[in-house]
């Protein structure tokens, strides 16, 4: 892993990758989006309310797994140092707060039939809004590392380290306490949801999952663009002066 925090190493790899992973992921989520729009059959329950679940599962997922990936970035730049991990950070904060505030409007559209209301203050419901915020404060604390200095880069990593706390208390939220959240329908190993419904939910994720992955990717080469250019600037002022 170490081999892969090499600025030069990373860019080989990604220029690349970018639009295929973009691409594959624009391709699988489109069709499965499709299919679960206009082909897969309407739940016997909630009618065709049940196809919002083809973007709301995958953009809950994808806001928990954002932050996961802040805190996974946020440990080696503590640890490590590595190159890329605070630029990695930096990069999954825009999408991972997309996705969550993604998540939380398809939600709220999908709870006014299901529930009568737009919005409850249920454990899993103020979680994940919760996340919003902590993705604001982390794009707040990013911002004030690249003006005052490293020493603000490591309270943004600290606090990328601190917020992943609330990500098992989304998860369990619906089991800790009384929900109209409906508990976990996909486990390890098991699904209570017919085939039917099962495919094309874990197709959209997939597609959206690599979405991300092209964006993040598309970010940090950005990123990394910007500062080198910086560098360079900065050469030439050095040596006119």
């Amino acid at each position: 892993m170490h081999g892969f925090a090499n600025p030069a190493r990373f860019l080989r790899l990604a220029r690349p990758a970018t639009p295929w992973v973009l691409g594959l992921g624009l391709l699988i989520a489109g069709a499965a989006l499709g299919w679960g729009l206009w082909f897969a059959p309407a739940d016997s329950l909630q009618g065709d309310t049940v196809r919002i679940v083809y973007l709301h599962v995958p953009t809950a997922w994808l806001g928990m797994m954002g932050w996961g990936a802040i805190a996974t970035a946020s440990f080696a730049e503590i640890v490590w140092r590595h190159p890329l991990a605070t630029i990695a950070a930096r990069a999954v904060a825009v999408p991972g707060a997309v996705f969550t505030a993604v998540c939380l409007a398809t939600g709220s559209l999908w709870g006014r039939p299901a529930w009568g209301a737009w919005w409850v203050w249920d454990g899993r419901l103020t979680s994940m809004l919760v996340l919003l915020f902590l993705y604001f404060g982390y794009m707040a604390l990013a911002a004030a590392s690249e003006e005052q200095g490293q020493g603000q880069g490591r309270v943004a990593a600290i606090f990328g380290l601190v917020g992943a706390v609330n990500i098992p208390v989304i998860h369990y939220s619906v089991i800790w306490w009384n929900s109209l959240h409906q508990p976990p329908s996909i486990t390890m190993g098991s699904s209570a949801m017919a085939a039917e419904f099962l495919v094309p939910l874990l197709a959209s994720t997939l597609g959206f999952t690599l979405i991300f992955a092209g964006v993040v990717l598309m970010r940090m080469r950005t990123i990394l663009a910007s500062a080198q250019a910086e560098a360079r600037l900065r050469r030439k002022a050095e040596g006119a002066a």
